[in-house]
């Protein structure tokens, strides 16, 4: 709801020369306007929800304590406008006497409407104390004086009702429905088994409604300890409500319903997903069982070279594997999620490690694969060039190809014998070409 803006000043010049009736005219004109202004605003603050709200509200710290000092200055606030009022009152009916007013009529009417002439007494003296200043049985005022002091009380009044609505309005709505998406999400976590104790996400769901609870009652009995007042404003109401605590928790709870996503998709795809495992384990179960094989021949078939040696099956994987049926089995996602998670990780490391097994204890029949086939790439060079019957190739050749051809290989002698065979061919080829180092030849 909107809300007034403070009472009009008035100018307010000490009592001097006697006004002449256009100048009292003027002065009555300028305090009607005010009087409706002033009128106009208290029945606004009267009527402002927040200030119905804070009347029936079970208040506690530092709004309880500004809300009875605020009382006292809305008292005051109507003993000081009924002053005004009797003293404009005064004034228009003294004006009213005569259509040319004489000098007596001037002089009372100048003292009333610039001197110190209203008096506020009894109760309100007791209201100005309470306030911070002396308690004095009657104050006396001029009609500016009256004005200014009002628009002080006014401001600091208005500043607390709005503050304490603006906490009302934004905050206890809100908390509500997180309160209610709160309850949805606990519903769905008790669904897939995350349970407080039993879960992380199951804790921090209750810690999340406690903290709800206790926040709610909070701004409900103190909405001004979630003020923050804007610097350097002296707007009544300059502010906004403080939501870091609603913030965080608001943070927490979509923190665990992703948790609680991510815990349903697993029991949405958890077969599809254990089946993938399987599969994953199954082939490095079966590369491990090529690798040993392999290591086998290439013993049997390599001579003086270092093969590594296999692993056995992945059998820590595999029960870890049976863990997680076990737990689809009895409906136990809140535990299958993580678990499946690390086992997709280590499954395709098992794999990994596997292949690069394999690659390792082979490396020497590829190596003599690749003499091989480099000794037979030589042979049909020469053949293309019609050196195939030279007796040096041929005797080269056929060394070449027992040391290949033959169990177990010497891989190092080998390759001496195709490069003595690459360097024959080389000078058949092209007479008087230097010999090429060893390791260097024509593709």
């Amino acid at each position: 709801m909107g809300v007034m803006g403070s009472f009009p000043d008035s100018s307010g010049r000490p009592p001097g020369p006697v006004m002449d009736r256009d100048e009292v005219d003027r002065a009555l004109a300028r305090l009607e306007a005010e009087y409706e202004a002033i009128e106009t605003s208290l029945l606004a603050l009267q009527d402002h929800s927040g200030r119905r709200l804070l009347e029936g509200a079970e208040l506690t710290g530092v709004t309880k304590d500004r809300w009875a000092a605020a009382e006292q200055s809305i008292t005051l606030l109507w003993t000081y406008f009924d002053s005004y009022t009797e003293a404009l009152t005064g004034a228009r009916e003294a004006r009213a006497r005569r259509r040319w007013p004489n000098r007596d009529d001037l002089v009372e009417l100048t003292e009333t409407l610039r001197g110190r002439g209203v008096t506020v007494a009894g109760a309100a003296a007791g209201g100005s104390a309470a306030l911070g200043t002396p308690a004095k049985l009657s104050e006396h005022f001029t009609l500016a004086e009256l004005v200014s002091r009002m628009n002080e009380l006014y401001a600091s009044s208005l500043d607390m009702v709005v503050a304490a609505d603006a906490v009302w309005s934004a905050l206890p709505a809100r908390i509500d429905l997180l309160s209610a998406e709160l309850r949805r999400t606990r519903s769905l976590a008790h669904s897939v088994g995350v349970r407080p104790g039993e879960h992380p996400a199951g804790d921090d769901l209750e810690s999340i409604t406690r903290e709800l609870t206790t926040l709610r009652a909070q701004v409900v009995s103190d909405p001004l300890a979630f003020w923050r007042p804007a610097p350097g404003s002296s707007a009544p109401g300059g502010g906004r409500p403080d939501t870091e605590r609603y913030d965080r928790e608001a943070r927490a709870l979509e923190d665990v319903r992703r948790e609680i996503e991510a815990v349903l998709a697993v029991r949405q795809d958890s077969e599809e997903r254990l089946k993938r495992l399987r599969d994953v384990l199954s082939r490095a179960d079966r590369t491990l069982t090529e690798a040993r094989s392999a290591r086998g021949e290439v013993l049997a078939k390599i001579a003086a070279s270092e093969v590594p040696a296999v692993s056995g099956p992945p059998t820590a994987l595999q029960e870890r594997l049976s863990t997680a049926a076990e737990y689809r089995r009895h409906a136990q996602w809140n535990r299958l999620s993580p678990l499946l998670e690390s086992l997709e990780r280590d499954a395709e490391d098992e794999l990994l490690r596997a292949r690069e097994s394999l690659t390792a204890v082979t490396a020497p029949l590829a190596v003599r694969a690749e003499l091989r086939g480099r000794l037979d790439a030589y042979k049909a060079k020469v053949a293309r060039h019609g050196m195939a019957e030279d007796p040096l190739l041929v005797e080269r050749y056929d060394a070449a190809r027992r040391m290949l051809w033959s169990a177990p290989c010497d891989l190092r002698v080998a390759e001496q014998a195709v490069l003595r065979y690459q360097r024959a061919a080389a000078d058949v080829l092209v007479p008087g070409r230097p010999e090429p180092a060893d390791g260097e030849g024509d593709a």
